[in-house]
Parts: C-alpha cells; sequence; structure tokens
C-alpha cells in the first residue's frame, strides 16, 4: 500500500450521518485513507469533523510529538528523513507533519516533504504529510493539532513535527511537541540567531548538522557558551553533531529524545505540560468560533456593520457581538 501524501479527496456529504459513520468505521479499520480524508477534513475546517472527532473519542492515544525547528538549508528534512529510518529499523510506526508554507492561490502546502522523504513511500507504517502554515504566526496551524490527536488515535505513537523554519515566529512548536530539537549548522550565523529569537529557552536538545565540514567545532563551543548563560537547574539541552546526509549521528539524537522523555516523566513535567496544551488548544478552538461567528453576525446583519462604520471603533461592536451572538 502506497502511503497517501495528498488527503483523500471526496464530494461526499459528510453532514449525512451514514456518511460520517462509513468514514469512522473505515478509520478504526486501520484504513490509511480514511485517516487522510479526515485530516483534510480538519484542514479546510469542515464542521462535519466536531462531530467525526467526538465519535473517536474512546478511541484517543496520545502521541508522543518530536519537533524539528531550524533555519532553512541545516538539513532538516535529512534528519527528520533517517529518524523515521531509525524507527522502522525499530518496528515503530512513525507520522511525519511537515509544516509548510501555503500557495496563496489554493491554501495548500507548496514545500512538499512529500518529495523529499520518498525512500519511505511504499511503507505503509510511515505517514506523511505536509500541511499549509495557513498563515498562522507560529508555522503551526489549529489543524496540526487536531492532526495530531487523529494520528495518534489512528495508531501511530510516534508523530515528528517539522515546522518551516526558525525565528521569533516559530517558537510555538515548542508549546505543540513534548520535545524540541533545533537544527543548526555552521557558518550559517546561528549563534546571532539563537540570541534574537530565544532559541535557548525552546530546545530540549541542539544539533549541529553537518559535522564534515569547517566550523563545525567552533559552533559548538560557541552554543556551549551561550548554554552556559541559561539559567542552571532542570533539564540541559545536549549537543547532538549529526551527518544527516550519511546517517550518522541519529543513534545518538534519538537517544537524546528518549532521555529528555525520561526526564519529563520522573519529574512530572510531562502531565503539566500535557494539561497546558489542551489549555492552550482549547483556547485557540473557542477563538476560532468566536471568530468565525463574528465575521458572519457583520455580514448578516447591516445594522451591525453601519454602527462599526459609525462610531469608527471595532471595541464596541465586538464586545455586542460576542454577549449577544457568541454567547447565545
Amino acid at each position: 500500500m502506497t502511503t497517501p501524501y495528498i488527503g483523500w479527496a471526496s464530494d461526499e456529504d459528510l453532514s449525512d450521518k451514514s456518511n460520517q459513520k462509513d468514514l469512522i468505521e473505515k478509520f478504526r479499520s486501520g484504513d490509511i485513507r480514511a485517516l487522510a480524508r479526515m485530516i483534510t477534513l480538519v484542514e479546510r475546517r469542515d464542521p462535519s469533523i466536531r462531530q467525526l472527532e467526538e465519535s473517536l473519542r474512546d478511541a484517543h492515544k496520545p502521541a508522543r510529538v518530536t519537533g524539528f525547528t531550524g533555519a532553512p538549508g541545516t538539513g532538516k528534512s535529512t534528519i527528520v528523513d533517517a529518524v523515521v529510518a531509525l524507527l522502522r529499523k525499530q518496528d515503530t510506526p512513525v507520522a511525519v507533519l511537515a509544516t509548510d508554507p501555503n500557495s496563496p492561490f489554493t491554501g495548500g502546502a507548496i514545500l512538499g516533504d512529500r518529495i523529499r522523504m520518498q525512500r519511505h513511500a511504499l511503507d505503509p507504517k510511515v505517514f506523511i504529510r505536509s500541511m499549509g502554515a495557513r498563515g498562522h504566526l507560529g508555522g503551526l496551524s489549529l489543524a496540526s493539532r487536531e492532526a495530531i490527536r487523529l494520528l495518534g488515535s489512528f495508531g501511530f505513537a510516534e508523530v515528528i513535527l517539522e515546522t518551516v523554519g526558525v525565528g521569533q515566529s516559530e517558537l510555538e512548536v515548542a508549546a505543540v511537541a513534548d520535545t524540541t530539537v533545533v537544527v543548526l549548522t555552521p557558518n550559517l550565523g546561528d549563534s546571532v540567531q539563537m540570541i534574537k529569537a530565544g532559541i535557548l529557552e525552546i530546545a530540549s536538545i541542539f544539533v549541529v548538522n553537518k559535522a564534515d565540514i569547517e566550523g563545525h567545532a567552533r559552533a559548538v563551543t560557541e552554543l556551549r557558551s551561550m548554554l552556559h548563560l541559561a539559567p542552571k537547574g532542570g533539564w540541559k539541552p545536549p549537543i547532538v553533531a549529526t551527518v544527516a546526509v550519511r546517517g550518522e549521528g541519529i543513534d545518538e539524537l534519538w537517544e537524546a529524545v528518549l532521555a529528555h522523555r525520561r526526564h519529563l516523566e520522573t519529574t512530572g513535567l510531562a502531565e503539566e505540560q500535557a494539561a497546558r496544551r489542551l489549555r492552550n488548544e482549547t483556547a485557540e478552538v473557542a477563538a476560532e468560533l468566536a471568530r468565525e461567528r463574528t465575521r458572519r453576525a457583520l455580514e448578516e446583519d447591516p445594522g451591525l456593520s453601519e454602527r462599526l462604520l459609525r462610531d469608527g471603533t471595532p471595541y464596541r461592536t465586538a464586545e455586542e457581538i460576542l454577549r449577544t451572538r457568541v454567547d447565545n
């Protein structure tokens, strides 16, 4: 079976209960196309996904999420590809969500990690999906969080999340992943970028990739110096050297991931992290619902738009909508 990289498109009416039931049954039976179809519904913000997810509450199994972020050209996708190969040698099913920039025309992902990981395309226990950032500042749409929940329910205990790049707008990966891996390379000005973006605060593990090129030792030394300036106590992010194109250092990287998970479990941080993530996602869902209903109210009620233009400020109108339209 070929892993579907693009969601299963269908014109079926999922407001129809029988169609919903059919899709749920296929999902429960392990039909990978049903999983892809449901993620497509999540990306489209289809209203039916709410009923579908509610019907799968009993199947919910939290996935372990490892996030990879770093500047373009650092080799994130090559490292992820090597990690997938390592997990498959251990007979571990794994899903990859690559959050890519959006096409301004279709809204879809345009980098297409589906091309960069072709060697896993025929493995039925590997699921690779590119998802558009949807203009979300963190590069991680709400759809990515919901997709992770679906992947866990489907049976993928390991989920790898790869973001578009790194910078202040990319720090959100730490709010989604259990373990955040920041990928750096020598000679790309990464030390300056780390200081600017506050990467020291979000990284669980640092990877200095392309360890076979000049400047690698200097990059590691600079990174260690900056880590000495970080607050003491708790988890100290290890620095792992890799040459991803040759698969070097990947075993050590995954050992570091497992060590970080053990740290979270033994300190009780894993439960705190899961609870915080659920609260944040709930707040985002509430904001999305309120935004949808507010826009609908402005479109359907000319009086609201007139008052908005007359008052010249959105606050009073927004409060009125929230009070009379969203709360009910």
